[in-house]
């Protein structure tokens, strides 16, 4: 029998995949990919060991999905960071998991730095983006390295579509 934990995540990772799929209108109403080649299709990458290159790809973002009951949220956006850099991506997150919630309310965390970054690509200031995307932050202590921004996979999924737009306007 498979590791029901190892199923569980598997699932989590399918279920982010297929609702950012449907959200960004990729996919038809079969959850059939209307291009197969389409390289802004989200997917779910192999599994490279050592070079790990994340859960999910939703190009420009690597996404580390947990579904875990207690998360630790500062290790999983390190995770999301450096498996980032191995899939060659600019900018990695951590998508959790809301207990007994639908998809589109998993929590989406990602890291001041990259949160920043991708702010300043979009050209809006922190409170317009905060109040665009459903950002709120999480200060930890004195230590800007645990410190992180949280939104719901829903709102992340217009960010992703805004960036995407940005990065490929004529």
């Amino acid at each position: 029998m498979a590791n029901p934990n190892k199923v569980k995540g598997t699932q989590w990772e399918s279920d982010v995949r297929d609702y950012l799929n449907a959200e960004l209108g990729l996919v038809d109403e079969y959850g059939k990919f209307l291009d197969v080649f389409d390289a802004l299709n989200v997917r779910r990458p192999a599994q490279e060991g050592a070079a790990d290159v994340g859960d999910v790809h939703a190009v420009p973002f690597v996404l580390e999905c947990k579904n875990v009951k207690r998360a630790s949220i500062p290790t999983f956006l390190r995770q999301s960071e450096v498996e980032a850099r191995h899939a060659g991506f600019p900018y990695g997150v951590a998508v959790v998991k809301a207990h007994r919630m639908n998809v589109r309310r998993g929590k989406v965390y990602a890291g001041v730095r990259t949160w920043t970054r991708v702010r300043l690509a979009l050209d809006v200031t922190s409170r317009e983006f905060a109040e665009r995307y459903g950002f709120t932050p999480s200060l930890r202590g004195l230590d800007t390295g645990r410190w992180y921004m949280a939104t719901e996979l829903e709102p992340f999924a217009r960010l992703l579509a805004d960036v995407r737009a940005l990065r490929h306007a004529p």
